[in-house]
């Protein structure tokens, strides 16, 4: 049976480190919320979050359903995908390890997420934009520069081109999805960041080489970035 994946279907957000996987993986997933018919869109996506026969209820998307068994939050549902899927070492130390990789990755993408929404995010990026100015000056003078060398840091620890082990895993697949975004909301200063951490430049190249995830990349099935998502180009918050 395939998976189904509940998600925004207007946006790449943070469910698009999951489809990221299911795509690598070549898994049979549904994007539910994409759909066209009775059971696919938002609506219906609102529901199961609200629906009294979950004790478990997910908070928000993403949040992905096996069979009787519905997991949210990014990471968790990576940690939960990633054996099934061939995306992490069969050791436990390899998996803990590659799980701290994607938690951190996950502090990354909300750190970029408040640049634009340092104050609510009950209020438009024009209610908060000075309040925006100072956190997007340190976010890429800082914490960008901070964070690629952390990852410069791994990838030559851990010396084959990947972040564990000596194949690809999801954590992977993240690091390349959140340099992804970077760069479209911030093109100087991630541009600027990459030219001192190589590797980190190389292991983004290598993943979109991947046979599976360039046809995923090339396809319809790729929502662009826009400025509804996570990533948002402001330009005045770039330097």
């Amino acid at each position: 049976m395939a998976y189904e994946l509940h998600y925004w279907p207007m946006i790449q957000g943070r469910g698009e480190f999951v489809r990221l996987a299911l795509e690598a993986a070549g898994a049979a997933y549904v994007d539910v919320a994409r759909r066209d018919d009775d059971e696919g869109g938002i609506e219906p996506m609102l529901a199961r979050l609200s629906d009294s026969e979950f004790p478990r209820p997910p908070f928000a998307p993403p949040f992905l359903r096996d069979g009787d068994r519905v997991i949210g939050q990014t990471a968790a549902i990576l940690l939960y995908l990633a054996p099934k899927l061939g995306l992490v070492g069969q050791d436990e130390t390899d998996r803990i390890w590659t799980h701290q990789i994607q938690l951190t990755i996950e502090d990354v993408v909300d750190e970029a997420h408040d640049t634009h929404h340092p104050v609510g995010v009950g209020l438009y990026y024009e209610d908060q934009k000075p309040e925006a100015l100072r956190r997007a000056e340190d976010f890429r003078k800082h914490r960008i520069p901070k964070f690629f060398a952390w990852f410069e840091r791994v990838l030559d620890s851990n010396g084959s081109g990947w972040l564990v082990g000596r194949s690809t895993t999801y954590a992977d697949l993240s690091l390349f999805q959140l340099v992804e975004g970077l760069s479209y909301a911030f093109p100087i200063a991630t541009h600027r960041a990459l030219g001192r951490t190589p590797r980190v430049a190389s292991l983004r190249d290598a993943v979109r080489g991947i046979p599976r995830v360039a046809t995923y990349l090339a396809s319809g099935r790729r929502i662009p970035f826009n400025e509804d998502g996570i990533f948002r180009r402001y330009p005045e918050l770039d330097g």
